[in-house]
This record gives C-alpha cells, sequence and structure tokens, in this order.
C-alpha cells in the first residue's frame, strides 16, 4: 500500500504554514536558536529579514502605531493552533438530510471555524455575525482554562452542553475590554480566510465595543476594506422620560452599527433601495444638474451655460438629447399630459433637461428630471428598518436581528445563485432565515452555514419555560417553521426550495490519541500487524465519513449516498469504506474509478486483501489516491 497515505485528523498549524513560506522566499533568514527549554529550533532572523525587504523593522519597546492589549500575542497564537477535532453528524435533528446543502453546526465557532478553514478556503461569499456587544449581560467565550471550575463558577460562570466554558462580562472586571478583545480577534483572523476573493463581512456591534471592533477589523481584515458603517433602528424604549425632570445622564440609544468590510478593495456592491413613498412613486422632480466633482471633460456648453468649475452629470452627447427630449415634450405634449404620463407613454426611459429662468448658483438654472421610482436608493442610513423584529414563527428568543436587515445585506453582497453564507454567532438563526426567504422570492439557491455555541438557556427564561435547553435548539426549530411557512407561503413558486439542514455537532477527533509520524508510517510496511485501530469505539462510520471530508477539503454539504458497505460523495469524487474489505469489494470501488479511496487500517480481512490492494487498483483504477484511517 505504498500510495495510501494516512489522514491526519486534525487540522494543520497556520504558524508552521506561515513560517515555511517566508523560508521558501528568504531561506537566508532562516537561523536556529535556543528557545526556552534549552532545544534547538528553527528561527527568523530579523536584521536578515530586514535587509531582504529593504525596510525597518521593528521590535522590542521601540514606539510604533499599534492597537494591543495583555494577552494578543496569545490570540495571535490562538488563530493559528492546530485542533483534533471533529463534526459529528446527527441525523435525527436534521431536516432532509441527505439532500440538503445548507449546515447547522453546534460548537465552540473557534474550533468549528478552523474545521471549516481548510474546505471552505475563499468559498464564503458574506459573513454576518452578531457578536456578544459586551454590554456586561452578556455571556462571552472564556479562553482563560487556567482557573478551577469552583472559581470559574463563582464568577457567573455556566457551562454548556459540550463542556466550553462562558462567563458574563461584568464591566467590574479588570479584564472587561481585554476578555472581549481575546474572544474577538482569533475568530476573526480565521473567518477571514473563508472569504471568496470579493466577500463580504457584516458586523453588528453597539456603542459600547464598535470602536474597538473597527480597529480590530482595520487589522485583520484591512483598513483599505473597510466601505462603510450602515446604521439601523433600535425599538424605542422612552426610558429617559422618568427621569427627565432631575435631568439625564445620558440619552437612549436609538442606533445599531453594522460594520461593513470587503476581503479587497475592488470589491463592487449591488445597489439596493428602500421603498419610496406613494408620493414619490407618483411623482418626478427637478434637480441641479452640476455637481462638484472636477472633470474639464465634463464641462460643456448646454443651454447656454458651461461650468467654470465641476462638472455635468451625463456625457454631452447624452444631456444634448434630454435637451431635445424636453423641447419636444413642451411643442408638442404639454398641454395634453404630465411629464410623468409622457415619460410612462414613451417606454419610461427619456431623460429630460431644461434651464429654469429663476435658477442661480453653479447651476444657472440648468436641471434633469429625476423620474418617479418604487424605489429610492439606499444610503447608510437604514433607519426604516429596525435592528430587531419578531421571528414571526413563534419559538422565543430576546432581540432576534431582524430578516429584512440580512435580507438587504444579501442582496447588497451580491450574493448570486448558489452563493454561501455564513454566520458563525447565529443565535435564533436570522440568517438562515433570510437566506431562505429571499431564495423563495427570486428563485436563487443561495447556502448558509450557521454555527452556534449551545449556551444553556437561563433557567427563569421564557425559552426555558418552553422546554428549550439550548440557543441552538431554538436556532433548530426557527429554521424549521420558518421554512415550512416559507415553502407554504410561496405555493409552487417554492419547486426546489431548500428548507433543509445538515446538523453537525463539534467533539473530540475520532481518533485516539495515537499519531504515526511519515517515518513511522513509512517503515510500518503495512503487514497486517502494522495496523492499528485508532478509531475511538463509540464512533459510526458515518463520523469517520464527515471527518475524513474535512480532511480531503470536500464540502459537508456534499450529497451523499450508502450501498451496503461503502459511501459514496459527490458522484463518485470519494469512495469510503470503513467496514471489513475484501478483495472482491477492493475491485468493485477500484472500478468505479473514485478520484479519492478512503479505508480504515484495519479494514483488510486476510493477508491476501492486503497484498493484492495495491494490484486492483493500479489494474483498474491507478489514478485514484488511497488513504487510510
Amino acid at each position: 500500500m505504498n500510495n495510501a497515505e494516512k489522514l491526519t485528523m486534525h487540522t494543520p498549524s497556520l504558524a508552521d504554514g506561515n513560517f515555511a513560506a517566508l523560508a521558501a522566499m528568504f531561506p537566508n533568514a532562516i537561523t536556529e536558536t535556543i528557545d526556552e527549554n534549552g532545544a534547538v529550533v528553527r528561527a527568523i532572523d530579523a536584521d536578515v529579514l530586514a535587509q531582504e525587504i529593504n525596510t525597518r523593522v521593528v521590535s522590542g519597546k521601540e514606539e510604533r502605531y499599534q492597537f494591543t492589549w495583555p494577552d494578543k500575542r496569545k490570540s495571535i497564537l490562538l488563530a493559528n493552533a492546530p485542533i483534533a477535532a471533529a463534526l459529528r453528524p446527527c441525523r435525527e435533528e436534521s431536516v432532509d438530510f441527505d439532500m440538503t446543502e445548507n449546515l447547522y453546526i453546534e460548537g465552540d465557532n473557534l474550533d468549528v471555524l478552523k474545521l471549516l478553514r481548510e474546505t471552505y478556503l475563499n468559498r464564503v461569499k458574506m459573513i454576518y455575525i452578531d457578536p456578544p456587544y459586551n454590554t456586561s449581560n452578556d455571556f462571552i467565550y472564556n479562553d482563560d482554562f487556567s482557573e478551577d471550575t469552583d472559581a470559574f463558577l463563582s464568577r457567573d460562570g455556566q457551562f454548556d452542553e459540550q463542556g466550553n466554558r462562558l462567563v458574563k462580562n461584568l464591566d467590574s472586571n479588570g479584564r472587561f475590554h481585554t476578555d472581549w478583545l481575546n474572544m474577538i480577534y482569533p475568530r476573526l483572523r480565521v473567518a477571514r480566510d473563508l472569504l471568496t476573493d470579493d466577500g463580504v463581512i457584516f458586523i453588528s456591534i453597539s456603542e459600547e465595543e464598535v470602536h474597538a471592533m473597527k480597529t480590530i477589523c482595520n487589522e485583520v481584515l484591512g483598513q483599505s476594506n473597510f466601505r462603510n458603517t450602515i446604521f439601523t433602528r433600535r425599538y424605542d424604549k422612552n426610558l429617559n422620560r422618568q427621569f427627565m425632570e432631575q435631568g439625564l445622564f445620558s440619552m437612549n440609544t436609538g442606533l445599531e452599527y453594522i460594520l461593513m468590510y470587503s476581503k479587497t478593495p475592488a470589491t463592487k456592491f449591488n445597489p439596493v433601495f428602500r421603498e419610496a413613498s406613494e408620493e414619490r412613486a407618483a411623482t418626478g422632480y427637478w434637480k441641479g444638474f452640476w455637481n462638484d466633482a472636477d472633470r474639464p471633460t465634463m464641462r460643456y456648453d448646454i443651454l447656454g451655460v458651461i461650468p467654470e468649475s465641476g462638472q455635468w452629470k451625463w456625457k454631452c452627447e447624452v444631456a444634448n438629447e434630454a435637451v431635445e427630449n424636453y423641447i419636444e415634450y413642451v411643442k408638442h405634449y404639454q398641454p395634453t399630459m404630465t411629464l410623468e404620463e409622457y415619460w410612462e407613454h414613451t417606454g419610461k426611459t427619456k431623460k429630460f433637461i431644461r434651464r429654469n429662468p429663476n435658477g442661480n448658483g453653479k447651476n444657472k438654472g440648468v436641471e434633469h428630471w429625476v423620474a418617479p421610482a418604487d424605489g429610492i436608493l439606499r444610503n447608510t442610513n437604514w433607519s426604516d428598518l429596525l435592528a430587531s423584529k419578531p421571528t414571526g414563527v413563534d419559538v422565543p428568543f430576546d432581540s432576534p436581528k431582524n430578516t429584512e436587515v440580512l435580507s438587504e445585506l444579501i442582496k447588497l453582497s451580491n450574493v448570486e445563485d448558489d452563493g454561501l453564507v455564513l454566520d458563525f454567532f447565529s443565535g435564533s438563526a436570522t440568517t438562515a432565515h433570510a437566506v431562505m426567504q429571499l431564495n423563495a422570492e427570486d428563485g436563487g439557491k443561495r447556502k448558509f452555514i450557521m454555527v452556534q455555541l449551545p449556551e444553556v438557556c437561563p433557567q427563569d427564561g421564557e425559552a426555558a419555560k418552553t422546554g428549550y435547553k439550548t440557543i441552538c435548539e431554538i436556532g433548530k426549530e426557527r429554521i424549521r417553521r420558518a421554512g415550512k411557512k416559507i415553502k407554504e407561503e410561496a405555493g409552487l413558486t417554492a419547486q426546489g426550495l431548500d428548507i433543509g439542514f445538515r446538523v453537525l455537532k463539534l467533539d473530540s477527533s475520532n481518533m485516539k490519541d495515537v499519531y504515526y509520524t511519515p517515518e513511522e508510517y513509512a517503515q510500518m510496511n503495512f503487514a497486517l500487524d502494522g495496523f492499528i485501530d485508532n478509531i475511538k469505539e463509540d464512533r459510526t462510520d458515518e463520523d469517520l465519513l464527515f471527518q475524513v471530508m474535512l480532511d480531503l477539503g470536500i464540502p459537508l454539504s456534499a450529497k451523499i449516498t450508502q450501498g451496503g458497505k461503502t459511501f459514496t460523495v459527490d458522484g463518485n469524487y470519494l469512495i469510503a469504506c470503513f467496514d471489513k474489505v475484501d478483495t472482491a469489494l477492493i475491485t468493485e470501488i477500484a472500478k468505479k474509478q473514485p478520484y479519492y479511496a478512503v479505508f480504515r487500517d484495519s479494514s483488510f480481512t486476510s493477508d491476501s486483501a492486503l497484498v493484492n490492494f495495491e494490484q486492483v487498483f493500479n489494474t483498474y483504477s491507478p489514478k485514484t489516491i488511497r488513504r487510510v484511517l
């Protein structure tokens, strides 16, 4: 089995990969030194590197511009560190498991993002997150495991179903901002890698940490990739009224922020529109034709006016045609129809320009007509939309995000037909709801990945009283109910609408803590007694299949069929068998010529099956890549 390599079954170390890339570019900058344990390790010579890139390297306590906090270095290391974990399928909680292309993943989102990174590298068109706002009332992930359980719980902490530790970050905490920064920073670093080159990320945040969040995003995503801040409207609580006679210390917050970043500066967005008033939809208006952009080629004579600075809004030939259109209207049609009626009568395409004799300023009375519009082009003020809105499907959740806002963001991001949308603080699954709703409206095939920590619902809250144990249970039930409602309301237009989702749950690796180095693996010679069954006893074949898919970079939404002992994934791309195999079954698989063929160490029923393995594949499918667990 010389061609069958062993799957590592753990994520790669990004730090090691970065070092290797640097070493390849600047081999003379690689040296050796003694680490804190006295061992000889490879290192980077900063002086040589500075010479190679012809710039100054700032080091030590030397002053420089930076955004830092306690444990920032730890956050960077955490983002790059490899993990050994698995995503285990849960059919009984899924909807249309075999056919859906949507995913719902339960678990710590940092670990989940790391697992997804290789498979979904540069594949996600849009990310939306609504992380903890650091208001002292919401739980954040606790990445400090140095304290014991009693100490942790004494600080109002809790554990979720997987043992992840959560903490309520009170503003009396001396690490109030530090803990929040340590939570959000590594997750954004990993998430960036998932975006397509024209991908976009939106982050909902309140005033408590909006400035820190923007600074982090400038560092992780690049300041040049900041595209804008969108404002949505909060419910008006009017809490200030009871204090107004005594005087106010602050004002109610009426807005929420949505930070908007692209992966590259070249990303272009779709125009999105808000609904126009009835009057605006029925009536056009005249507007000055000049603006202050300085393009000399756009300064020409029109109706006797040549601007001294700035420019006209349209090209000369378009403007002259618009002048003739208005002259034609006034000469032949003005007595019998309005300009709106004439515009509609002529196909709603004509432009019009006139000179108002009473006009002044830099326009000198030159005006163009703005036609009636059902929608008005949005700017960053989305105050016509509430930041939060009830789910509409009778599931209890405090302040769920508004599906209308998410739909607008998806359209703005130009998430086309089969684009992928990710939300790794998914909460009540508003993002999934919005994706399904928009697909029903325009016939799209957009897919979603929801990631949520199974945070335990407060025992005194409505959700717990209704029977929901975790936020994940709320999110999954909302998707079920929303999907059913959307499909019923859409009727025949919903044919082919994907309202299902595969549930996957983060767990420890399927493999026992036994790993082979490449050297060890090469020396085994694949004798039967060299194969050790490293699979944990409680894991199913389907558990193994999904870990193999992750390791080989196969989307977790790929179609899976099972026939007898074998799994076939994405056509014939992968065929896996984790049960006993003999020469006959090996031959059957090889004849199908899959791209990958994966078997278990202990699969082979006899010496002859093992001996014949390579010969069979070399005969029937020599190009098949063979792997073992």
